[in-house]
């Protein structure tokens, strides 16, 4: 008989060690000392999008940044998660109730009536946290929610910017293959000339006008592309496709900036999605600690006072009441439901502990493959402007030499295929290099900053 009370006793000290123990803390990530990749020289950019050169650039990404339903939607999520903060923190404060009534009633005869009024206020005393770590949990959702719209905002700027380099990149390759045609028309109408004249067969005529109306035919896959890419920029933007125009801003006019990527650690601060995973994992241990703390016993303490009367709708003699008290609770069986409450939100933050790591990981990669693309990119810009100015200086000695009857038409047609596909090529690695230093961008996190208190930061682009 005496064990029984001992095991009531001993069993809420048992399930208070348990909760009381802190949760593990998260594992720590190598970060490599230094990029494999060639890295540019100067300091990371504030604002790497006005580093491009071009100021309708900039306006069609705060365009974008001010319609986009994306941006709402996140924006929407920030408002539901401020919302859960302030419920988590009003569990801090008293609930105080008002309870009035009156009422008549006959019974044999006899008529009864009756006026109350009454004021009570109850509190729990946070003694093992609960509450607390409920508030943190909702802080650090916050957090996260802050920061994945300032992810999304960041994306949303890099994708403006990369359809709006496809597009002027599909804008140069078509008036390249309208010169390519150009070339090959005044070409044709030399051998029609010399054919007239006898000094050119009718093979180097049928050739030509071969040739001729191939070029033609690369235009019109070039049109419907550049038309395609126009209608995804002002979907981004928020407006219909109709009627949208890019405006006279040429590729070459963009400037390649150099985005210095910075030593590795500094990406856990200069990322957003870094920083939301990093509130996450704060969240979900925030959830370990209250599903712990749900374990042990919980203490309201609650005051009441009240005015009572024989009276309908007035205290006329009224009686008075006034109470305090102290409530212990503590459930005793449950048939393991908080047990697996905290096995649920340990592998939730097993879970969060993981996708940081993946997310890090990611991260690097992403900017090891953007500073190789954008190292690639040179060179390969290079190397094509060397071959475009050979070309064009072959062609026009290879249409010299055709003239003179000293080469067939077949070293010219060479000489012009060379040409168009350098020429096409170049502006191709023109628009990577823009692709790759976009792509840099925004893996570096777009310029942004960790603020040093997450829950307080404002997301700007």
């Amino acid at each position: 008989m005496i064990m029984r009370p001992l095991s009531a006793l001993l069993l809420p000290l048992s399930l208070a060690a348990c909760a009381l123990t802190p949760p593990p803390a998260p594992p720590s990530i190598d970060m490599p000392a230094a990029w494999s990749a060639p890295t540019p020289a100067g300091a990371p950019v504030a604002d790497p999008w006005p580093a491009f050169g071009s100021p309708h650039l900039a306006q069609l990404i705060d365009e974008a940044l001010a319609a986009s339903p994306d941006v709402g939607i996140g924006a929407a999520r920030v408002r539901q998660a401020e919302a859960a903060l302030r419920s988590a923190g009003a569990s801090r404060y008293p609930t105080v109730d008002l309870d009035a009534g009156t009422d008549a009633r006959r019974s044999d005869g006899v008529e009864r009536r009756s006026t109350r009024a009454s004021l009570g206020m109850g509190v729990e005393l946070d003694l093992w946290g609960r509450i607390a770590a409920g508030v943190s949990g909702a802080e650090a959702g916050l957090a996260a929610s802050r920061h994945d719209l300032v992810a999304l905002r960041l994306s949303l700027a890099a994708g403006v910017a990369g359809s709006y380099v496809d597009a002027l990149a599909l804008r140069a390759r078509l008036a390249i293959a309208r010169d390519n045609l150009a070339i090959a028309e005044r070409l044709l109408a030399i051998v029609e000339a010399r054919y007239r004249n006898g000094a050119a067969s009718a093979l180097d005529l049928a050739r030509q006008r071969a040739t001729v109306l191939a070029r033609r035919a690369a235009i019109l896959p070039l049109e419907e592309q550049l038309v395609q890419t126009r209608s995804a920029l002002a979907l981004l933007l928020g407006r219909p496709p109709q009627g949208f125009a890019l405006g006279d801003e040429a590729l070459d006019t963009l400037t390649v900036p150099e985005v210095a990527p910075g030593l590795p650690a500094e990406l856990l601060l200069r990322r957003p999605d870094l920083a939301a995973a990093e509130a996450r994992l704060a969240a979900a241990s925030a959830d370990v600690t209250a599903a712990r703390a749900a374990l042990l016993p919980a203490l309201r303490l609650t005051a009441a006072g009240g005015l009572a009367s024989e009276a309908l709708l007035a205290f006329t003699n009224p009686s008075r009441s006034a109470s305090l008290g102290a409530a212990l609770a503590q459930r005793l069986f449950d048939g393991g439901a908080r047990a697996a409450a905290i096995d649920s939100a340990e592998a939730r933050r097993e879970e969060q502990i993981a996708r940081y790591r993946q997310t890090v990981l990611a991260a690097l990669k992403e900017v090891e493959d953007a500073l190789g693309n954008v190292a690639l990119g040179a060179r390969q810009q290079t190397a094509a402007q060397a071959i475009v100015a050979e070309s064009r200086r072959a062609l026009a000695l290879a249409e010299l030499r055709y003239r003179e009857g000293a080469d067939p038409l077949s070293e010219v047609l060479d000489a012009q295929r060379t040409l168009f596909d350098a020429k096409d090529q170049l502006a191709g690695f023109r628009r990577d290099r823009l692709t790759a230093a976009i792509a840099l961008s925004l893996a570096l996190g777009g310029g942004w900053q960790s603020p040093t208190d997450p829950i307080a930061h404002e997301p700007a682009r």
